[in-house]
């Protein structure tokens, strides 16, 4: 298959694997209304949740996730929050445009990447870090009941593996 980009290896990731529990952290948290500070327990608190690391709103896996996760509905079943370099102005546009039912956090810095060991650097470029696509089932107490990260680039999860996670803990 001839394709318009290059396959990039990311290689292993450190990120929280099922059965430990998902680092806490608060973060600007946007519905298609407003913004506000948010804990993740406080999300995770009031039922079990799917956190979704993506690169930043407008790129090509961004768009294609959040469109397999609006068509496999989701949110009908568990909480689902995004997590991605983007400000909240962008998250409001994707919000518009895709992802019904999201809630999604801002995280400029990137520094939830080295929290949960999902750093991608952009190219080779010093300073540029963003989130590589990761999925993480939670429940209530923060226990990862499912965890998958990109190895490369792009990558996208297992739709149907999360579903059936998503179906064994609800």
């Amino acid at each position: 298959m001839d394709l318009d980009f290059e396959v990039v290896e990311l290689g292993e990731s450190d990120h929280p694997d099922v059965g430990e529990t998902a680092p806490d952290f608060t973060r600007p948290l946007v519905n298609p209304e407003y913004w506000e500070d948010a804990s993740l327990s406080a999300i995770t608190a009031e039922g079990p949740t799917l956190l979704v690391f993506h690169p930043m709103d407008g790129a090509f896996p961004t768009t294609y996730i959040w469109n397999e996760i609006d068509e496999r509905g989701f949110v009908d079943d568990v909480q689902v929050v995004g997590v991605s370099v983007s400000t909240p102005y962008a998250h409001e546009d994707l919000l518009d445009e895709r992802a019904e039912g999201v809630r999604l956090f801002s995280d400029p810095a990137a520094d939830l990447a080295e929290t949960y060991g999902i750093e991608n650097d952009l190219d080779g470029m010093t300073g540029v870090t963003e989130h590589r696509p990761a999925v993480f089932l939670l429940d209530d107490s923060r226990t990862v009941q499912y965890a998958w990260a990109a190895e490369e680039w792009p990558a996208f999860p297992d739709y149907d593996a999360v579903e059936a996670a998503i179906d064994d803990l609800v």
